[in-house]
Formats: structure tokens, C-alpha cells, sequence
């Protein structure tokens, strides 16, 4: 009987936009999106574009440090209930950037729904940290895969897309599970992170190169 093929990750679930020879770790962006949507997302995709900034940001804040920089390409628009499907994809990109990278320490830096995928995600090995800004985290989100993790969870309360007090009740559960978590308040911006877009871009920036550095 022939041995089971080596399961790959799937080449479509990753867009990398920048990457040295001999990448030392990587980052890992992942946009929002709906809480349902089994449609693709749009070839003109605002949560994606809106995810450009930090990439911007976070590639001047690691210059010089060998770092992948790469989004994830969801195949769904939704999470879809049960079928978590931004999770699944997130899940899938880690694969590819360990097929292409090697085991490199990973930070994941996700906005809403994709702030949930990247916690969701976070059990994998090489995720050193994630970065969640306005993350939709539900009462009943898992923690248990969290412990030994680090986690910023940035959030401005007047958000009404999803809630910030949701999000500082899961950093008190992550806690719980043995996360090092912690919940940032953030003054403006509500959920798109529109009004003082620059405090976004830098706040995520030097929290995911602190990340990097955390060894």
C-alpha cells in the first residue's frame, strides 16, 4: 500500500508583498469581512484595502530585519457559523508560509473578523503573537489554544460594529488560559479606524515589531 501524500498548503491562500532572500520570521495580515458570505470577496475589497496602511507601517517598522510581510486571500467573504471559514483560510496561509519560509516566528495582525481569525488561528506553533484591532470576539469564542500566547486586543469603545467590551472580556478568559493579553483602548476611530488613522497604523506597527522582538 502507497504511504498517504503529504498533505500541502493550499498556494492560493496566501499574497505576499514582501520577502527577503532569507526570510528570519513574518507577519501576517488579515482583513475583516462579514459575519456571513459564501460568495468570494469583491475584486474591489475596502476590508482589504484598508489592511495597506498597516502593511506600509509595519514594513518601515521592521526594515532591516529580515521579515515576510503577506496577507491572506480568503476564498469565502464570511466566517459562515460553523464553518469558520476566515479561520480555516488563516490556518491554511500559516501552512504556506512555513512551505516557503521554514519554521519562522509568525506574529498575526488581523482587523475584525480578521482579528478573530488570527485568534482563532493562534494555536499554531509558530504564532509568537497577534495583534487584533477591533476584533470581533463573541462570548463563547475559544481560549484554551491562547496559553503562552501574547495578545493586544485595540479597540475603541464607541465601536458599533463589534463590541469593545466583548473584546475585554475575552483578554480577562485569555488571561485565564495562561495568554499573556492585554486590552488597549483606543481613543478615536470606531471601527473602521478611519479618525486617527496614523495612531492605528503605529500603535499596530510597533506592537507587532515588539512582538517579533519578544523571544
Amino acid at each position: 500500500m502507497n504511504p498517504c501524500p503529504t498533505r500541502r498548503a493550499d498556494p492560493t491562500a496566501l499574497v505576499v508583498r514582501s520577502a527577503p532572500a532569507v526570510p528570519a520570521a513574518a507577519v501576517l495580515l488579515l482583513h475583516g469581512g462579514r459575519a456571513d458570505g459564501p460568495e468570494p470577496p469583491p475584486a474591489l475589497n475596502l476590508p482589504a484595502l484598508r489592511m495597506r496602511p498597516f502593511a506600509t507601517a509595519v514594513t518601515r517598522a521592521v526594515r532591516g530585519r529580515d521579515v515576510l510581510i503577506a496577507e491572506v486571500r480568503y476564498r469565502h467573504r464570511g466566517w459562515n457559523g460553523a464553518r469558520a471559514d476566515a479561520a480555516r483560510d488563516a490556518e491554511a496561509a500559516l501552512g504556506r508560509i512555513r512551505e516557503q519560509a521554514g519554521p519562522v516566528p509568525v506574529v498575526l495582525l488581523g482587523h475584525s473578523m480578521g482579528a478573530r481569525a488570527a485568534l482563532r488561528a493562534a494555536g499554531d506553533p509558530a504564532v509568537r503573537g497577534v495583534v487584533a484591532l477591533a476584533p470581533w470576539c463573541p462570548a463563547d469564542e475559544p481560549v484554551d489554544h491562547l496559553g503562552g500566547r501574547r495578545l493586544y486586543l485595540l479597540h475603541d469603545e464607541t465601536d458599533r460594529v463589534t463590541s469593545a467590551r466583548q473584546s475585554w472580556e475575552f483578554v480577562r478568559r485569555a488571561r485565564e488560559a495562561g495568554a499573556d493579553a492585554a486590552g488597549i483602548p483606543m481613543p478615536t476611530g470606531g471601527h473602521a479606524m478611519i479618525r486617527g488613522a496614523d495612531l492605528w497604523h503605529r500603535r499596530a506597527a510597533e506592537l507587532t515589531a515588539a512582538l517579533l522582538s519578544h523571544g
